[in-house]
């Protein structure tokens, strides 16, 4: 997967999101929001280690890396086709 195809795979899931949520990282994926983004995704990743606490969840754990893939290539490549392969699996499975 290149960069363009990362690109729009994201920008695809990151219309999914609620609105509120969708603003919010909109914001932090601004070039001049760098200095907040990398906070916000070790906070984020942190949060989703701790998926088993009440108001946590694993959902937090991809947008975190999301949010540090941002300023790594490569690494959104890999998430891109990572989270691809995760959500086929998952539909696959919910089929039966």
């Amino acid at each position: 997967m290149n960069d363009s195809e990362a690109r729009h795979y994201f920008s695809e899931r990151l219309a999914l999101l609620p609105p509120k949520l969708r603003r919010a990282v909109d914001w932090l994926l601004q070039p001049e929001s760098r200095w907040l983004r990398w906070p916000a995704g070790f906070l984020l990743i942190l949060g989703g280690m701790l998926w088993f606490l009440p108001v946590l969840g694993l959902w937090m754990l991809p947008l975190g890396l999301f949010l540090i893939a941002e300023d790594i290539p490569a690494l959104k490549r890999w998430l891109a086709r990572v989270f691809n392969r995760c959500e086929v699996t998952w539909r696959r499975w919910r089929r039966g």
